[in-house]
């Protein structure tokens, strides 16, 4: 190979290495992103079952069947973890700990709602997929 295909070689390394460090600077910005629409979806859901808790519990003993747990815990456990764990996420505080948790809880509630439709089972593989992210 001549030296000008070398020197090619060498300048579209360096392009590469160039663009992959840029790409590393914006990954702390992508994760909040992250963290933060994962943050929205589950307050969102949280901030609705505490606006009535009746028909919460009603859905816990009708729609959910939370295994091993009576429908008033169940409901009442989701929707703490839907109210403290994105908070956590969005503070940064025990990142880990509650992405890990909101994934057990995005499992269990994929588990206990059996009439979940197909587009629904989309969005809780896309949430699991952006937790383990």
């Amino acid at each position: 190979m001549s030296t000008s295909g070398i020197s090619l070689w060498s300048r579209a390394g360096q392009a590469c290495a160039a663009a992959a460090q840029s790409i590393d600077r914006l990954q702390p910005l992508f994760a909040l992103a992250i963290r933060l629409y994962l943050a929205y979806v589950f307050l969102r859901s949280g901030l609705t079952k505490i606006e009535d808790w009746n028909l919460t519990v009603a859905l816990f003993e009708n729609e959910y069947h939370v295994p091993l747990l009576s429908a008033p815990v169940a409901a009442l456990l989701g929707t703490a973890a839907e109210l403290a764990l994105p908070a956590l996420l969005v503070v940064g505080l025990g990142t880990r700990a509650a992405a890990l948790a909101l994934f057990a809880f995005n499992i269990v509630a994929v588990i206990s709602y059996p009439d979940l439709s197909d587009a629904g089972l989309k969005d809780h593989v896309l949430w699991g997929a952006l937790i383990v992210a």
